[in-house]
């Protein structure tokens, strides 16, 4: 049954007085007073006051009396209304009087995520310090609402318009300092001075844009923050009943379609070289291009490991923790168990991204003779670099046994963003259209699939969590099947006085899908 009740009550104050009637004086000698409250005589005013309510609770503890007491409602209807949502809730084993505050709680409730793998740990984290306790940490989380949750993004879209400005401006700043320096050295000697002046300003320029912040966080970073906030706000309605609705459902955000990988064609390629613009954040090179960086690399001490990537497609932090006890060259396999993480400067061993990143790979015939060779030069290496330990012992220090396939002359496995900086170095000096180090996995995809491997092997191959995830990513294919899918009809409908095209043997289903 509600227990409760409205009632209005002011602002206006009233002098204290002695039991005499005599004003009662403060420390700095001026008369005391108090508030009126419900006992105002002018509350039979419309527009005079605010409404109230308090609602009896169950008692707390040691049968302690408890109550639900707000104010500032402009009507007793607004009052009436809360007071019995107040109840509800109260019926329903919230705990409408916690103070607790959304920064305390999300920090409670990461701390109870015992299972969370590291690197998502640190992300959640970071979104909790940069993002959700500045704009939400201070409101009682009883106080929340889908209204403060679509402010915080609201705020993230000005900033992204800001930041994207900053973008701007620092890349008209760069431009600056290349015309500059370009003037200066094409100047005859001696140099004027003021074109070294001119240079040093703008470098000077470029250095104050570049302090500011440029970072633009996108659709599918929002998409991912708002997912994290509903995780924790699910915890707080359905485990603890802190809260009575899960207020993100209601929140709007822009449409986010997961990337799909577009290739390198003749034309995207010379509209990249002349704006400097990529189609699309994932880019997949043509056999052509994926043949001339492996030729432009091939005496790179790396070699075997792009080889693996581009073929196998493992991914990054695969490749660079792979050990040596999970790969049998006498069989040719590779069993993918561990991957180092990273995440900043910080590097650490984990298992696969999923339990469907846990697989085993067959090795192609050039990726097996590859790891024989480096294996061989490896163990030289060892030898080499013990020796060098032993007479300059300060110099060389102790070789590493780490287990990794991929290591360094002293046996140290390779910071997994040290391959990304590598691989984008050697495809900048060799001409080629950027792609990321991490986008040699939709070669392999794409290369199998044109070669007629089944989607279903492909997804084997990557890893993936499901045969769709791979077919949705892999609708793009190379221009040559593309070409063979769309003259493929053409075979189909007899022409008078005109010879049918010849019909290609194999279409693989999933190249037209």
């Amino acid at each position: 049954m509600f227990k409760g009740s409205v009632y209005k009550r002011c602002a206006c104050r009233t002098p204290v007085t002695s039991e005499d009637g005599e004003p009662l004086l403060g420390s700095d000698g001026r008369p005391k007073t108090k508030e009126i409250g419900a006992d105002c005589p002018q509350l039979n005013k419309r527009d005079h006051g605010t409404w109230y309510y308090y609602v009896e609770l169950p008692n707390g503890p040691g049968g302690k009396r408890r109550r639900a007491r707000k104010g500032g409602f402009l009507t007793k209807k607004k009052a009436e209304d809360e007071a019995q949502a107040i109840w509800d809730q109260a019926q329903g084993g919230i705990d409408v009087l916690s103070d607790e505050t959304v920064e305390q709680f999300l920090r409670r409730w990461i701390d109870k995520k015992v299972n969370l793998k590291r690197s998502t740990r640190k992300g959640y984290q970071d979104h909790i310090d940069r993002v959700f306790v500045p704009h939400l940490g201070h409101l009682k989380m009883r106080d929340l609402r889908t209204r403060h949750i679509q402010e915080m993004f609201e705020q993230i879209w000005r900033d992204n318009e800001t930041h994207a400005a900053n973008r701007a401006t620092a890349a008209a700043a760069e431009a600056e300092v290349d015309a500059a320096h370009a003037a200066w050295k094409a100047a005859a000697r001696p140099r004027p001075p003021e074109l070294r002046q001119r240079w040093n300003d703008a470098k000077q320029a470029l250095r104050d844009e570049r302090k500011k912040p440029r970072h633009i966080t996108g659709p599918g970073a929002q998409l991912k923050m708002k997912n994290e906030l509903s995780s924790a706000l699910d915890y707080a309605v359905l485990t603890e009943k802190l809260i009575s609705e899960n207020w993100t459902k209601h929140v709007v955000l822009p449409k986010y379609t997961p990337p799909k990988p577009f290739i390198w064609t003749r034309e995207r390629v010379a509209r990249w070289r002349e704006t400097g613009e990529k189609p699309g954040p994932v880019m997949v090179w043509t056999p052509e291009q994926t043949g001339e960086f492996l030729d432009g690399v091939a005496e790179h001490r790396l070699y075997p490991m792009f080889h693996l990537m581009i073929f196998r497609g493992p991914r990054r932090g695969e490749s660079a923790g792979l050990p040596w006890a999970e790969t049998d060259l006498q069989t040719g396999v590779v069993h993918i168990t561990e991957q180092l993480v990273s995440f900043s400067y910080d590097v650490w061993e984990d298992t696969p991204k999923s339990d469907s990143g846990a697989r085993t790979i067959l090795l192609d015939a050039q990726s097996r003779e590859l790891l024989l060779f480096w294996r061989r030069r490896q163990q030289a290496e060892r030898v080499e670099w013990e020796e060098k330990h032993q007479k300059e012992p300060k110099k060389y220090g102790p070789y590493v046994d780490s287990g990794r396939v991929f290591t360094w002359e002293d046996g140290r496995p390779y910071h997994p963003e040290y391959l990304s900086q590598v691989f984008a170095r050697l495809i900048e000096k060799l001409g080629l259209p950027p792609v990321r180090l991490h986008d040699l996995r939709h070669c392999a995809a794409t290369l199998s699939l044109a070669a007629g491997v089944h989607m279903k092997t492909i997804q084997s191959l990557l890893g993936h969590s499901s045969y769709q995830l791979t077919a949705d990513t892999y609708t793009s294919v190379l221009p040559q099947m593309e070409q063979a899918a769309a003259d493929a009809p053409l075979a189909l409908v007899p022409r008078k006085g005109q010879e049918s095209p010849a019909a290609p043997k194999s279409v693989p289903t999933e190249a037209v899908a």
